[in-house]
């Protein structure tokens, strides 16, 4: 057998080989029934082995045999992790693929499904589509549950089975047709786009000078880069347009009630508007000011009901009954947070004022729905940002302390995102 044979041999031997012995030591069949295979059983087997053989009757020795081949199949669990984790790019670029060529709307445009493949690769905008590398990338994104497939009778009487495959709950959020506007494609292509994956080989390097990852792999600040670059700037946009729309239905939902009693509210860094305008289609009363840099202001759409300002949150902030603010604070370290709220607190009535913070409040032991992803985006900022992170509760309250909001309540959504409620008194 050829060295890249036996390397093949033995790592699919891993993955089966504990079911194997298992099966094997507890029944009749003696050891010299594995002795084909030894130049191949991974040496952690090997004492778990012979353990089961030197003296099988009394419990000690069951009970040591037992405890061995749990010990070997931890370990080949924890080289399975591994590999997962070494790999793990491949699901994101995957899903950026599944969006480049449009196939949730592909399938979606049949219904939804079921489809077969060739359908699918009918409708991808090419002369010759490569349809065994779709089928390979499909057979993944099934086995991630963005796709969901079934095995039937072939048609036009021909032998076998086929493929046939259909959208799921995950797939749906990636359509990007008529009707689609709570679609999660804009931030997918701009999570795995190269101007935000290439700070990430940048990580060690945060750790041993302490610097920020994307202003190494870029030679500017996230922000300055996106002001000097307008492809970038609209990406970025486009990404945290699509956010908005998402999350802010989740926050309209749970704060009605804080909503219904703001005459005017202030969006500090709105972006485009996008969350301005979900607010007031839901609370038409509520005069709006979208408050941004002047290069995102530039592209901003006109909306009724919403006036756009340009101007810098470090420096002054326009005045309203409240201030809003989603996923802005976790881009900022404390001392800068703390200089934002102290701005906030100028800018809104003393007595009945109030700041409304739409972030992530981090649970890290927690094992809820977005808790782990928490956990994640705290290093996406760690690496985009500079001080940027998540929080959890207490880390709040220092900075809203700090900030002269010692008064604070704070609401769970149906998203990531939970509603910090501060007032300054």
């Amino acid at each position: 057998m050829s060295g890249r044979h036996h390397h093949l041999f033995f790592f699919f031997l891993s993955n089966a080989v504990v079911s194997d012995i298992r099966r094997i030591i507890t029944g009749d069949t003696r050891v010299m029934a594995l002795k084909p295979l030894a130049p191949y059983i991974p040496t952690p087997l090997v004492p778990s082995l012979h353990a089961s053989y030197q003296n099988p009757k009394p419990k000690q020795a069951e009970r040591e045999r037992m405890e061995s081949l749990d010990e070997t199949e931890a370990t080949l669990r924890g080289q399975e992790h591994i590999w997962k984790l070494i790999h793990a790019y491949a699901d994101s670029m995957a899903l950026k693929c599944a969006v480049e060529l449009r196939l949730p709307d592909i399938i979606h445009s049949y219904g939804g499904g079921p489809v077969t493949l060739a359908q699918i690769a009918s409708r991808i905008p090419s002369p010759s589509p490569g349809t065994a590398y779709l089928a390979r990338i499909m057979r993944l994104l099934v086995r991630k549950n963005i796709f969901c497939a079934n095995r039937c009778q072939a048609d036009g009487g021909h032998e076998g089975t086929e493929i046939l495959y259909s959208l799921t709950p995950s797939s749906r959020w990636l359509l990007q047709g008529p009707g689609s506007e709570l679609s999660l494609t804009p931030l997918v292509l701009m999570a795995t786009h190269p101007w935000m994956m290439s700070p990430w080989h940048c990580l060690g390097d945060c750790v041993r000078t302490g610097d920020v990852a994307f202003e190494m792999a870029h030679g500017h600040k996230i922000w300055d880069f996106a002001s000097e670059n307008p492809e970038f700037n609209r990406l970025f946009n486009d990404g945290m347009a699509c956010l908005s729309g998402i999350l802010v239905r989740g926050i309209v939902e749970v704060y009605k009630d804080g909503f219904k009693s703001i005459g005017s509210l202030v969006d500090v860094g709105g972006g485009v508007g996008r969350t301005l305008v979900e607010i007031i289609k839901s609370f038409p009363h509520i005069q709006g000011i979208n408050f941004d840099l002047p290069h995102v202001i530039a592209i901003a759409p006109n909306h009724d009901g919403v006036s756009h300002v340009g101007g810098d949150m470090f420096e002054t902030i326009p005045q309203a009954d409240a201030i809003f603010m989603k996923a802005i604070m976790h881009d900022w370290g404390d001392e800068d947070c703390i200089k934002i709220l102290k701005n906030c607190r100028k800018a809104i009535p003393e007595k009945n004022g109030k700041v409304i913070i739409a972030d992530m409040v981090l649970k890290p032991e927690g094992n809820g729905m977005f808790d782990e992803t928490g956990l994640v985006l705290d290093l996406v900022m760690l690496v985009h940002c500079s001080g940027g992170k998540e929080r959890d509760e207490l880390e709040w309250k220092k900075i809203l302390e700090e900030g002269g909001f010692p008064r604070y309540n704070i609401i769970k959504t149906l998203s990531l995102l939970s509603i910090i409620e501060a007032y300054p008194m």
